[in-house]
């Protein structure tokens, strides 16, 4: 008898998460089963393997029950046995429901059979009469039509001069609508009177060509992240395929006469190429401040952190999982790293060695974000926020309140109002002078995948212009959100599948935004409209501004990265 081992079932459990969106469960479920640790051929199991297997004992299941050594035959309809009984009774208890149903299917067969019978009898009668009717509303039918026929005759000369009114009315009617348009087009040329515009006819974005957008090439596998160094024209990008890559991107238009000019670029490995070793995704990496390291994180566990010009100054060994989320803090000293382990770390670059391990959740660790150079907090599928400080054993404050996981949080600008957003639907707004959250946002009908804060406000080179806090969602829409009032400014629909990423330009005018529908849009904060947009040949699971904000970069599932100019 063919059988299943734990590993292989282990296996097509982590492949069902995976295709059904479940991301974070499969990372965690992937690395505590060891899925990485088994050389599984991919592309031999076919999607959906385990629905199918399922699927199969059922029926299996179906037929064990429908079946016994005194039938002669079998019904072709096994629908009378329900999932649920199937997995919580036994074989005989099975057949014996069957049994039952059957008997009951038969009895009420032959009750039909009864009344069908006695019916039958009065068809013949019941025939004629109909007959007998149908001849009679005929001929009725055609006394009508002839009596209309005449009046119709009659009145004809009425009919002829009313429908001449008709036309030479409508004839007129047509005219005046002509000169109410050409009245409304005029002013509006003229100024003279403001239109109302639909929020939908302001959508009508500059769909940008191919040829105007630098692709970059290279890369064998999706791309997960991507980001601008904060000092150089350079743009770092993370791959599936175990590498990042650091572009060097010329200084000018990315227009068709540069399409076919070769792009410098250092290749980061994060594997032995001599070994047989596992392959590690690059799942995320950030420039320190002064562009002069970049860290990244893998599906290995270890953060490295890399020169510009690719040599690799040290290797962080700590986490015992993947690694989702790390950044670093402004001074630049310390590097804070969180992992599917549960833990964040926070790391001293000049030692090269972890400085302090932070295991306040019970689950794995989504996020984190940093709030000042010494404290910083951290979200986790527990539904938990924790804000700690370097040396405190436990954290200075803890924010609940979600009831889903909590998948990314943002400080603001001023490092006073924490954003966070959840798979519950909502975003929220939090105060370290206070537990409970200052604005719950619940406009949204799907999970929240990201939040970004726009570089406005207090605490900023533009104090003067509004605060306002930009949510992305699995339900396909953007909304731009008043923190000060915790109301909606603008419901961004341009997209037509979860939008994974959003960013604001450097002066805070636009927003980017990438989705799995391929669309990368640039959005006026100001107005709440599309301005520009690309169609590329994937998925985008992020996008990012250079530091003037004349180029938008986004990394595509299909192996690309992209530049797009932006100058309004």
């Amino acid at each position: 008898m063919i059988s299943i081992t734990s590993t292989e079932l282990n296996y097509l459990v982590f492949r069902y998460l995976h295709e059904s969106g479940f991301t974070h469960s499969a990372f965690a479920f992937g690395y505590e089963a060891g899925i990485d640790k088994n050389k599984n051929d991919d592309s031999v199991v076919p999607p959906g393997a385990l629905v199918t297997f399922i699927q199969k004992g059922i029926q299996y299941l179906e037929l064990e029950a429908n079946l016994s050594g005194s039938d002669a035959d079998m019904d072709e309809d096994f629908s009378f046995l329900q999932p649920l009984d199937l997995i919580t009774k036994g074989p005989t208890e099975l057949h014996n429901i069957v049994k039952a149903k059957k008997e009951n299917l038969r009895q009420h067969k032959f009750e039909s059979n009864k009344i069908m019978n006695d019916l039958s009898q009065d068809d013949s009668r019941r025939e004629r009469v109909q007959e007998t009717d149908k001849e009679m509303k005929e001929k009725e039918n055609e006394h009508r039509l002839e009596k209309i026929r005449l009046e119709k005759e009659k009145e004809q000369p009425k009919l002829e001069y009313k429908e001449t009114q008709h036309i030479d009315q409508n004839h007129t009617e047509k005219q005046e609508d002509k000169i109410t348009v050409e009245n409304l087009e005029n002013r509006a040329q003229g100024g003279a009177e403001p239109m109302e515009i639909s929020q939908s006819s302001m959508l009508s974005p500059d769909d940008t060509p191919c040829s105007d957008v630098k692709l970059l090439k290279g890369h064998t596998s999706e791309v997960f992240a991507c980001a601008w160094n904060p000092s150089a024209p350079l743009l770092a990008s993370g791959s599936g395929d175990s590498t990042a890559r650091i572009w060097k991107i010329a200084d000018g238009t990315c227009d068709s006469s540069v399409q076919n000019e070769p792009v410098n670029v250092v290749v980061l490995q994060h594997f032995k190429e001599s070994t047989n070793e596992k392959s590690k995704d690059v799942t995320t990496l950030d420039w320190n401040g002064d562009g002069t390291l970049l860290a990244t994180g893998s599906y290995d566990g270890q953060a490295r952190i890399w020169s510009i010009d690719g040599e690799l100054n040290c290797t962080l060994n700590k986490h015992r999982g993947p690694i989702f989320s790390l950044k670093w803090n402004k001074k630049g000293d310390y590097l804070l790293s969180g992992s599917v382990d549960k833990t964040a770390i926070v790391w001293n670059i000049k030692t090269g060695e972890w400085k302090q391990l932070f295991e306040f959740h019970t689950g794995p660790t989504l996020d984190v974000d940093w709030r000042n150079n010494v404290s910083f907090a951290t979200c986790s599928t527990d539904k938990m926020i924790h804000v700690c400080k370097i040396g405190e054993n436990r954290p200075i404050k803890t924010f609940s309140g979600h009831q889903d996981e909590v998948n990314a949080i943002k400080w603001d600008p001023s490092g006073s109002l924490l954003a966070s957003c959840s798979d519950d639907h909502t975003a929220k707004i939090w105060s370290l002078k206070q537990d409970n959250f200052l604005h719950n946002l619940k406009e949204h009908v799907k999970g929240i995948y990201t939040i970004r804060w726009s570089p406005t406000g207090p605490g900023t080179n533009s104090p003067n212009q509004q605060l306002v806090l930009a949510s992305a969602s699995f339900d396909s829409t953007i909304k731009l959100w008043d923190v000060e009032l915790g109301s909606v400014l603008y419901t961004l629909n341009g997209h037509r599948d979860p939008v994974y990423s959003v960013a604001f330009s450097p002066n805070g005018e636009y927003l980017a935004s990438g989705s799995m529908d391929r669309y990368l849009h640039i959005w006026s904060v100001k107005e709440g409209k599309i301005v520009k947009t690309y169609t590329g040949k994937g998925g985008i699971f992020e996008v990012n501004w250079n530091k003037d904000g004349d180029k938008v970069a986004a990394c595509f599932s299909n192996n690309i990265v992209c530049v797009m100019d932006f100058r309004m």
